[in-house]
């Protein structure tokens, strides 16, 4: 029988530094929906180590769901759900609510008219008390923060050039318009950053 796991190995080096934060920022029962779920070993990771919340994956490639399904046969963690084929720029999104929305990784392998539009999700479907985490390489004042985010950004341009590390003020400008309120940025490991915003 075929093993239909991947395995994305920077899951595995930023999983815990992201769950320090999740832990600080998730209500503790939240419905949490993660958008552009990949692999799936992130939803594992933070499903298992935060057994009260309810964990949504989603991922619009169809191998990436079938990983997903696989990874939740494998571990047999009970609060995550099967995983939805969501696409951010697809409306209406297969899911009407969330307490907190998860995207690890998204906004640079996407072309900006996706930013835009999970903003809009994000508004439709979040609570009052609503949490939006958002993780990634960005820039800021419209530089590079590393050498090497640079060369990254160099080869997600040469693969698409609708692709690329964004400015976090303008990721900020648009949740902001969107009705959210972006507080202080993480710093990660590896020139990442952790974005919390929440409904004002």
């Amino acid at each position: 029988m075929t093993d239909a796991r991947q395995y994305a190995p920077a899951a595995q080096r930023n999983g815990e530094p992201i769950l320090a934060v999740l832990r600080d920022v998730l209500p503790p029962t939240a419905h949490v929906l993660e958008i552009a779920s990949g692999s799936g070993e992130h939803a594992m990771r933070f499903a298992a180590a935060l057994p009260q919340v309810d964990w949504q994956p989603s991922d619009p490639d169809p191998q990436a769901r079938a990983s997903i399904a696989a990874w939740i046969a494998h571990t047999g963690i009970a609060n995550v759900r099967p995983p939805l084929d969501l696409d951010v720029e697809r409306l209406p999104w297969s899911i009407e609510h969330a307490d907190a929305i998860v995207s690890i990784n998204l906004l640079h392998i996407s072309p900006w008219s996706a930013a835009h539009a999970l903003f809009d999700g994000a508004a439709r479907v979040l609570g009052a008390d609503g949490v939006l985490f958002l993780y990634g390489p960005y820039k800021r004042g419209g530089a590079h923060t590393s050498p090497g985010n640079d060369a990254f950004d160099q080869q997600l341009r040469s693969r698409n050039p609708l692709w690329g590390v964004r400015d976090m003020e303008a990721v900020v400008a648009l949740g902001d318009a969107a009705g959210f309120a972006c507080g202080e940025p993480v710093a990660m490991p590896a020139n990442n950053f952790s974005l919390v915003l929440r409904r004002r």
